[in-house]
């Protein structure tokens, strides 16, 4: 993966962690299960492809 597109998945990492931090702040009322199921699966996929290019930089 070049260091571009490692970049903007960083970055889209980045604001999705934070929609879910803010979302987990709100109170439970105002809280949307739905969409924390979401940001949460997202942030998980854009944190995995994160990870590809670190480990293909490691060598043993």
């Amino acid at each position: 993966m070049s260091i571009e597109a490692t970049l903007i998945a960083g970055v889209v990492s980045i604001v999705i962690w934070s929609a879910v931090s803010w979302e987990l702040t709100k109170s439970s009322k105002e809280q949307n299960g739905k969409l924390i199921t979401l940001l949460m699966s997202a942030g998980c996929l854009a944190t995995m492809i994160l990870m590809i290019p670190l480990f293909e930089t490691i060598t043993f």
